[in-house]
């Protein structure tokens, strides 16, 4: 039950090896999601010497915990980005979201992929007068979409904001494809393998085991850096989790769906193996603000068991994402003192399309080629100016919650990465960190980073 859906019903495999002796490499990637799977294809193509580690198992993360949705429309985004950054950039950002998509679309098998029209549907009429804004951002844009009242749910629509011929995957078999194509491309990959260490001044990575891995060129795919890096990426993301739950039913979609109102929901059906699930996902709150995390659970069996007459919940899982301050992702050179490592971060629950766009923009960046994202999605890019208060309240939660979390919180065990007090996560029974994000399972082990030392729970 607390197993997504995609990991369940992932393709059989025989596990990557874990990393076993000192090696060299061209490229390194950390990280074993969809971005750092994409990276090791595209540079594997292009005849380096790749390497990728990732400390549990591949696509388990971020990607595995999905809703599986691979489309440009990231939700009510591109009137914001018009307003932020001007007609040329806002495009951009929705081209080489396509070309993601198309490029998913060009080596996917079936039952990896599926054409979906992407929707976005208000409740009320102030959540309409927001589809009617977004409406005349896709007309200024150029790109395709239809206001109207296109639902196929069995709930109050008001109106809808179509994206047609978008698409949504099984997250975790689309990635283990892709991870075959790089592996057949010369990439080595490496499970259970964790880093300890980075001396980036040596380009070099000691590892849990004892081993080593000298580099020319490293790629973070990680959520955060192992450590906050020149830039202090950690301090300008935010950490958002939200929850999923799966429910087995006749009841086959055409779309894919999201609300633009409040409570917001996410909506899809995924059919393989003779069957059709219906997903519905929501309930959004920073990462480890929260303890009684039940109740979010509780809510959206409560809507697909009275909304939508379902009974038979077969999965339910959580996921979280961090996202910058201005609503693009972090990809590329993460300071132009240390031109050699690069991050993928930022995702703002839109990774699956822009992983892949993240990896194209940095793989272009290794081998030379032009790619004119480069700019927008640059981690050190400048002009934070308006979202400056954003950042400073992010950093301003470290400070609250590490002095309260020791007043309150005394048995709660530590983090690891910054000496925070965790919290437990009742409804996933995982130790979470509320100032970046990490979060431990029972037995105190790393689940997700930036932490890479275990809780002491003595």
């Amino acid at each position: 039950m607390f197993k997504s859906l995609w990991l369940q019903t992932a393709y059989s495999r025989d596990p990557y090896p874990a990393l076993d002796q000192d090696v060299t490499c061209d490229i390194c990637i950390i990280g074993g999601g969809l971005a750092g799977i994409a990276n090791a294809y595209y540079l594997a193509k292009e005849g380096k010497d790749v390497i990728l580690v990732e400390k549990d198992t591949i696509l388990a993360g971020a990607t595995g915990n999905s809703t599986g949705k691979l489309t440009a429309q990231h939700d009510f985004v591109y009137a914001k980005l018009l307003k932020q950054f001007g007609l040329d950039q806002a495009k951009l950002y929705y081209g080489v979201n396509e070309q993601a998509i198309e490029f998913a679309r060009s080596f996917a098998k079936e039952g990896e992929i599926k054409a979906a029209d992407s929707i976005l549907y208000s409740q009320t009429k102030h959540g309409t007068e927001l589809l009617r804004h977004e409406m005349r951002a896709y007309e200024t844009l150029g790109i395709p979409g239809e206001l109207g009242k296109n639902s196929e749910l069995p709930i109050h629509i008001d109106a809808t904001l179509t994206m047609p011929n978008e698409s949504q995957i099984h997250p975790v078999r689309f990635g283990q494809h892709l991870a075959q194509l790089a592996v057949e491309a010369g990439a080595r990959i490496y499970e259970h393998s964790d880093v300890v260490l980075m001396d980036l001044k040596k380009r070099l990575l000691a590892m849990k085991s004892g081993h080593e891995i000298q580099f020319t060129e490293l790629i973070l795919c990680t959520h955060y850096p192992i450590e906050a890096l020149r830039g202090l990426q950690v301090m300008k993301l935010a950490v958002d989790r939200s929850y999923i739950v799966a429910a087995e039913g006749n009841m086959p979609l055409q779309g894919q769906y999201i609300s633009v109102d409040s409570p917001k929901r996410s909506i899809r059906t995924a059919q393989f193996d003779d069957k059709t699930f219906f997903l519905l996902s929501g309930e959004s709150h920073t990462a480890g603000a929260e303890s009684n995390t039940e109740v979010h659970y509780k809510r959206l069996n409560t809507d697909v068991q009275e909304l939508y007459h379902l009974d038979t919940l077969t999965n339910r899982w959580s996921a979280q994402d961090p996202q910058t301050p201005d609503l693009i992702p972090y990809a590329g050179i993460i300071s132009s003192s240390m031109p050699y490592v690069y991050l993928s971060t930022g995702n703002r629950k839109w990774g699956l399309s822009n992983s892949l766009a993240n990896a194209r923009i940095i793989s272009d960046l290794i081998v030379g080629r032009d790619n004119n994202a480069s700019q927008l999605y640059a981690p050190d890019r400048t002009g934070f100016g308006s979202f400056l208060l954003q950042a400073l309240k992010i950093s301003g939660l470290v400070v609250t919650e590490f002095t309260g979390g020791h007043l309150t919180r005394t048995n709660a065990p530590i983090c690891t990465h910054m000496g925070c007090r965790t919290r437990w996560n009742e409804g996933d029974e995982t130790w979470d960190c509320p100032c970046h994000g990490s979060r431990f399972r029972k037995d105190g082990s790393v689940l997700e980073g930036p932490a890479t030392k275990p809780l002491n729970l003595k």
